[in-house]
């Protein structure tokens, strides 16, 4: 990827509240204006806008254009993209969304994995991310799936562009012992950099020895966890609640990311809030996925739902937890929509959550890549010495963002890569 050498700046940008620092000016009740140095590829300075100053021949004038680091794509399936138009009639839910996808994926080859997941690696850099999580489909006990290798292959080819991360997506039921457990953990972590392992838990396949096993295997090998959780409207699930338990009791040392969480909108207020007490003492990061679930939960043909199918984000944020919103599924049995551009996906949460301030308080969902880490940064405030990547919304303004925020200029490394008009 090609880096800037020269220094630049932009000028007049409207950053986020969340990503300046604490004792940045505030004019008129909103951040002042910022001016962004960028010297070989990186951040070399960012300070208040000057309007007085003299226009500098090197500055792209923003004008107050709403402007934000690199886009995070926090959870999404690039292994299952682009697959829709092949499936025929699709019955409505999630387990037959399930059942749909595994009928396809027996079909699968590797080319057909590399086009359509490589295809969407360029959708999403073209909006402006630059990591993804993708989780893998993951229905085989004794060996890796096709995708997983390929993942990995392609996650090395755009390496300079974007960062690529897997989730072997397995569905608990393959976790019934310690062995079966650390064999399949032992063969994630063996399969390269950015591994990370996973599971799908749902009322229908409920073990509670099986995600202690999870988990050990996890501890055992290093490795990350992120599952698939509650994904669902049973006031029964108990999966979240369970996970930040053992995270506790364990004293896990990984960093554990829980998806979806949907039945925490279908249970008693008391019990839900409690289970997201404990998720902030574990801590856990939630990643809620609005677009996938509101076309699955409560769904039935013929019949309008009645539920959102949302987790609790509201609630989740004011406890201190954690909390991503991303795109999940595209053009598949899941969602027949999408492009991976996170800021869609935050658009459909702000509406259905009837989110507040959502450019300077909620963007932080859809950029902070710190909160899927070992190791997570203790700020999001944007510092000297980053990459310059930043993604300018030229039409668009701060207080009614995302209106109007399809057209962008996607700056990598200090230099232009891609604009949408």
């Amino acid at each position: 990827m090609s880096v800037s050498t020269t220094t630049s700046r932009l000028a007049g940008a409207r950053l986020p509240r969340w990503c300046l620092p604490s004792n940045w000016p505030v004019l008129r009740g909103q951040p002042a204006l910022a001016d962004i140095a960028i010297a070989q590829g990186r951040i070399a300075a960012i300070v208040p806008h000057d309007a007085s100053a003299p226009i500098d021949p090197a500055s792209r004038h923003l004008r107050g254009a709403p402007v934000l680091p690199g886009l995070v794509e926090a959870h999404t399936h690039i292994d299952k993209a682009f697959t829709r138009g092949r499936l025929g009639a699709v019955a409505p839910g999630l387990l037959a969304a399930i059942e749909a996808m595994k009928a396809d994926r027996a079909d699968w080859t590797a080319d057909d994995v590399r086009e359509r997941a490589g295809r969407a690696l360029q959708w999403a850099g073209a909006a402006g991310v630059t990591h993804v999580r993708t989780h893998c489909d993951w229905w085989e006990p004794d060996a890796a799936p096709i995708a997983w290798q390929v993942l990995r292959e392609l996650g090395d080819a755009w390496s300079e562009r974007l960062q690529v991360e897997r989730v072997s997506l397995i569905p608990l039921h393959l976790f019934p012992s310690r062995d079966a457990a650390h064999a399949l953990a032992r063969t994630v972590a063996a399969s390269g950099p950015g591994a990370r392992l996973g599971g799908f838990v749902h009322t229908t396949n409920w073990d509670p020895a099986a995600l202690r096993h999870l988990f050990e295997a996890a501890e055992a090998f290093g490795l990350d966890v992120d599952l698939h959780v509650d994904e669902e409207l049973n006031p029964q699930a108990r999966g979240l609640a369970t996970t930040a338990a053992l995270v506790r009791e364990m004293g896990f040392g990984g960093r554990v990311v829980c998806g979806h969480a949907c039945a925490l909108a279908a249970q008693d207020e008391t019990l839900a809030l409690a289970t997201l007490d404990a998720l902030a003492r574990a801590p856990i990061t939630l990643v809620s996925l609005p677009t996938t679930n509101l076309l699955l939960q409560d769904a039935r043909t013929g019949r309008t739902p009645r539920q959102r199918g949302l987790t609790l984000v509201k609630e989740a944020r004011e406890r201190g937890i954690p909390v991503l919103i991303s795109t999940d599924n595209v053009q598949d049995a899941f969602c027949a929509f999408g492009t991976f551009d996170p800021v869609e996906a935050l658009a459909v949460g702000a509406l259905t959550a009837q989110l507040d301030d959502v450019f300077d308080t909620w963007t932080e969902a859809i950029c902070r890549r710190d909160w899927l880490s070992r190791t997570p940064r203790a700020s999001g405030a944007l510092a000297v010495g980053d990459r310059a990547d930043f993604v300018i919304f030229e039409q668009a303004d701060a207080m009614t963002w995302p209106a109007r925020a399809h057209r962008r200029t996607v700056i990598r490394a200090g230099l232009p890569i891609a604009s949408t008009q």
